[in-house]
């Protein structure tokens, strides 16, 4: 029986679960100091009046119409798990009724970072069509493979819509 003195919090989480947000020690911490109650983002709306009303957190960003906003009187804030800021819900009357929305954003940065690049030197140095031609047989060696080649050193590079980098 979860202790009714602990806060609230509502899980929608998807496409993510708490498993793989996260560690063992982190979600047994979680659980022991808030009641946690699982559904879908589709869910939210759906739950028992006392549930909402009662709900201090969101984790997830399910969609939240200005009728069930009403209804979680309680809310302090949404733990946007995704860090897309999806326009699902009413922001505005959020942050007037001071409920912050916060995102994972920084637990991204550095594999993004990554990826690009990654991106960067794949379109500097062809990397995939070279893996694929060798793939087929078809690789050129020397300066044939290397025509289209660029160094990204010195290069000006700008990355556009890769979040908080």
């Amino acid at each position: 029986m979860a202790d009714k003195t602990l806060p609230l919090v509502i899980s929608a989480p998807e496409p993510r679960t708490l498993d793989l947000i996260f560690t063992p020690p982190q979600l047994a911490r979680l659980r022991s100091h808030y009641r946690i109650v699982e559904t879908t983002p589709e869910g939210v709306s759906t739950l028992p009046a006392e549930t909402l009303a009662e709900a201090r957190y969101i984790i997830g960003q399910p969609p939240i119409s200005a009728e069930t906003l009403e209804k979680l009187k309680a809310l302090r804030c949404i733990f946007n798990v995704e860090t897309n800021l999806l326009n699902n819900m009413p922001y505005e009357t959020l942050f007037a009724r001071g409920i912050h929305v916060v995102t994972t954003g920084l637990v991204f940065a550095e594999p993004v970072a990554e990826l690009g690049l990654a991106m960067a030197l794949n379109l500097a140095r062809n990397i995939v069509d070279a893996d694929l031609a060798f793939r087929q047989g078809k690789e050129l060696w020397g300066g044939d493979g290397n025509q289209t080649a660029r160094l990204l050193s010195g290069a000006d590079v700008g990355i556009i819509g890769f979040g908080d980098l």
